[in-house]
């Protein structure tokens, strides 16, 4: 299913991993994009035509990358915005960013803390009633992904309706009765468990003390102050993209990818030799992702946002310093391994997030050590076989940056 893929133990949530390391920016040569010409950087020219392979191998039809880095800076579509056409995808087109959403929810809540609303130890039983394990859930717990919830985007019985219903408006009642009425993961704080639960909670209660939409809350504190008006939470019943965009694709159905990103080997032969066709999502409802996922924005205005996020400006510096540094390693015996922090992902040196919904993955992060940023996003969520697109091409162009980046993929939903 095109859901969140992000270190859960399903598709929606994302299966990337990624371990950076040995920085290795070379600096100083001439910022370009577009084709590829004798002055461009290096790593363009060479990650050029691994995207363009991948692509072709994947099934996606569409793609864009934007570099901003002391190598050089790169904006570039690739494919088509719409299959069976050559027709391209503009750089500036809108797209949706799924889990990516869940930096801006966390960022919010974050300044809520710092202008004393509330606190990282209150529990969220002081906002929401009837939360399982709710008097010893606290809001930490909620933005590190250690609460211990179940992911509602598990559910079967949740993908199966996304499949015959994909114009239906999800409202976040109908999102936490599906998710309590599973028995938690793990007791609070004991473990890691990525679940959209958790943010759809920060969500509610972003409303409940701004006395403000969350979409507003999050306009008014995150992007305005940047200009910036293409980058924007929509209206849960609000399924449409602004022009220009892309159409997007989900291979497979939501419901035989629950628990497993990729399509059977059978599946995957008949996507192949194109007797599977993938179904086209663009309108599909987001409205199930809120604030844990159905943001819209565009890839350059993206790239300002979390150069902001990470790099500082909209939280004071202590407050800064502890979500950046107060992570869990996903693999807790290696430390380099990637992280999960405070509503944010850390990558080596990189921080960001990915995220996947209604055919769309997107990846974005930002690395202060060397002021370089990667953004991606591609139009299908998964590939015939498990992989999200934007992740891939992530990896291709930081590790021409000369980074070395391993990712792995996991059955997330």
């Amino acid at each position: 299913m095109a859901l969140f893929r992000l270190f859960s133990q399903s598709r929606s949530a994302f299966a990337i991993g990624v371990r950076v390391s040995a920085l290795l920016i070379a600096m100083g040569l001439s910022a370009c994009g577009g084709s590829s010409t004798s002055n461009e950087p290096a790593y363009v020219t060479a990650s050029r035509a691994q995207i363009n392979q991948l692509l072709g191998t994947t099934l996606t039809p569409g793609a864009v990358v934007y570099v901003q880095s002391p190598q050089g800076n790169w904006l570039e579509s690739f494919g088509t915005a719409q299959r069976g056409t050559n027709t391209p995808i503009p750089a500036n087109a809108y797209f949706r960013v799924g889990s990516v959403t869940k930096t801006w929810t966390g960022t919010v809540i974050l300044q809520l803390v710092q202008e004393g609303k509330l606190n990282l130890s209150d529990p969220v039983s002081k906002f929401v009633p009837n939360v399982p394990n709710g008097d010893a859930i606290t809001i930490q717990q909620l933005l590190a992904m250690r609460s211990g919830l179940y992911n509602y985007s598990r559910d079967l019985g949740f993908n199966q309706t996304l499949d015959a219903q994909p114009g239906k408006i999800w409202t976040t009642a109908e999102l936490l009765i599906i998710a309590f009425s599973h028995p938690v993961d793990f007791d609070p704080d004991t473990s890691f468990g990525y679940s959209n639960t958790n943010t759809v909670l920060l969500g509610m209660i972003i409303e409940q003390l701004t006395g403000m939409s969350a979409a507003d809350a999050i306009q008014t504190r995150l992007f305005a102050p940047l200009g910036l008006t293409g980058t924007y939470l929509p209206a849960q019943t609000d399924s449409s993209l602004p022009a220009p965009s892309p159409h997007s694709y989900l291979w497979g159905t939501n419901a035989e990818t629950a628990t497993n990103s990729a399509l059977s080997p059978a599946r995957q032969a008949a996507a192949k030799d194109g007797t599977l066709q993938p179904t086209d999502v663009t309108t599909a409802s987001p409205s199930w992702g809120w604030t844990a996922g159905s943001g819209i924005s565009t890839i350059k205005e993206l790239a300002a946002f979390v150069q902001r996020m990470v790099g500082g400006g909209y939280l004071n510096g202590d407050l800064q310093s502890k979500r950046l540094s107060t992570c869990t390693a996903l693999t807790p015996s290696d430390p380099n391994s990637p992280a999960y922090c405070l509503g944010i992902a850390k990558f080596g040196t990189f921080y960001g997030h990915n995220g996947q919904i209604n055919g769309f993955n997107t990846f974005m992060v930002y690395d202060p050590t060397s002021n370089t940023t990667v953004v991606t996003w591609a139009t299908t969520a998964d590939t015939p076989d498990g992989r999200g697109p934007a992740d891939a091409i992530a990896r291709i162009v930081i590790t021409e940056l000369g980074k070395a980046v391993e990712i792995v993929d996991e059955d997330q939903p």
